[in-house]
């Protein structure tokens, strides 16, 4: 989905963030809580989740949030099954439920995907995704069926890449190592930066130069003249920069702030967000009311992609701050982009600690794991806290890094009932 969409769009697409579907859909810890508390009203909205991908971006995590959902539920295997015979993107998405149910001790998700690897239509993919999480003897004995699978398909007989990736995943020592190369290595001469920004200073130089012009000077030491020439960097039609300008502008850092101060006024997107991204990383007190009102423009217009940058360079001023509070804590509650949701809570934990208990305790039950492990670190010494942290530590579907926050925090002096005070360690 665009991050341009109107509000009346985003209304339609996602349910109220207060209800139960509106929870579920942003992957909301609070949609896992109360779902647990009535397992046959939330069947529904689960299998809706499971059927329509609410991710507004592939970066936002769900697999282990769905997987946790159906298996605390009870929920049948038989409709997520359904889902890896339609397109390539509902397959991939039950295919990533499917496969931690199948760890988690699922007999039945592990042969669903067994048998799409057999005569499923996206069985290549399915077999990628599973050797990458399971143990090798749960699936290498299938390789007789791919590559007959492959020999017998004229087009993916052709796919030379298709037949690398079995020849990578069936070989007993891996991929064969690249062949060394024959030609004497030779060292890359670069243009100097002088001639760099002189390309881009030229405005008849031809745009696809400017690209790697760029990429050099955002690995050099920081380049001050580029700053003049920033705003004159944007595509011919004027709604993206260049490629890699942020970059080549990050690497001035704090010598680009007056320059920066002045570009966040530009009608221009692309520059103004050049320009918050050096107030946000470099930015001084004069700067702090710009980047709050910048945040609550975002959140007027339900810009969810970026503000998660103005966030971080909010949560730098500490309590000086608190003007930003509330529109932090709406955009915890209301984005659906979940990836940007442990922005908001490091950035209020900074900015205004007070009163993040429930936010922190719900977080245990975030689909996002970064989440997850700022809610283990956070959460209050309380005795369903160290249930949910003792089932974060065992449960087989949970990351490894945040099975290792669950159990060092339970490890922690301080936390009532733990197995270790309860052995008399």
């Amino acid at each position: 989905m665009s991050e341009t969409e109107t509000e009346a769009d985003d209304a339609r697409r996602y349910a109220r963030p207060d209800t139960l579907e509106g929870m579920l859909q942003r992957g909301r810890g609070m949609g896992a809580i109360l779902a647990a508390r009535d397992p046959a009203g939330a069947a529904e909205p689960v299998r809706r989740c499971l059927r329509q991908d609410w991710r507004w971006d592939s970066v936002d995590e769900r697999s282990v949030y769905l997987a946790r959902l159906v298996r605390d539920l009870e929920l049948p295997l038989e409709p997520v099954v359904e889902l890896l015979a339609e397109d390539r993107e509902s397959c991939e998405r039950a295919t990533g439920v499917l496969e931690l149910l199948a760890v988690s001790g699922s007999a039945q998700a592990r042969e669903a995907l067994r048998d799409h690897v057999r005569t499923g239509p996206h069985w290549l993919d399915v077999l990628e995704s599973v050797a990458d999480r399971w143990p090798p003897a749960w699936w290498r004995d299938l390789a007789g069926v791919a590559r007959a699978r492959l020999d017998g398909d004229e087009q993916l007989s052709a796919d030379e890449e298709a037949r690398g990736t079995l020849d990578s995943l069936f070989s007993p020592d891996g991929p064969p190592p690249p062949h060394p190369s024959r030609r004497l290595s030779r060292v890359e001469l670069t243009p100097p930066s002088p001639r760099l920004l002189a390309l881009l200073a030229d405005p008849g130089a031809p745009e696809g130069a400017k690209g790697p012009a760029l990429r050099l000077l955002a690995g050099r030491a920081p380049e001050p003249d580029l700053l003049p020439l920033v705003p004159t960097l944007g595509s011919s039609y004027g709604s993206f920069p260049a490629p890699f300008l942020a970059a080549a502008v990050r690497r001035c850092g704090a010598l680009a702030l007056p320059a920066a101060r002045t570009w966040v006024a530009d009608d221009r997107s692309w520059l103004a967000w050049i320009g918050l991204e050096v107030l946000a990383e470099h930015g001084e007190d004069v700067d702090l009311p710009v980047l709050s009102a910048h945040l609550t423009d975002e959140y007027r217009r339900r810009g969810w992609c970026g503000p998660k940058m103005i966030a971080a360079g909010l949560a730098r001023f500490g309590p000086a701050a608190a003007e930003a509070v509330p529109v932090l804590r709406r955009y915890y509650v209301h984005t659906p982009h979940s990836y940007e949701r442990a922005a908001f809570l490091e950035a209020l934990a900074a900015i205004d600690p007070e009163g993040l208990e429930a936010a922190y305790t719900e977080g245990l039950w975030d689909c996002e794991a970064d989440v997850r492990l700022l809610a283990v670190a956070g959460a209050p010494d309380l005795p369903h806290v160290r249930d949910r942290l003792e089932l974060l530590r065992d449960d087989p579907l949970e990351t490894p890094e945040v099975r290792r926050a669950a159990a060092a925090r339970l490890d922690r002096p301080g936390l009532p009932g733990t197995r270790r005070e309860a052995a008399g360690a």
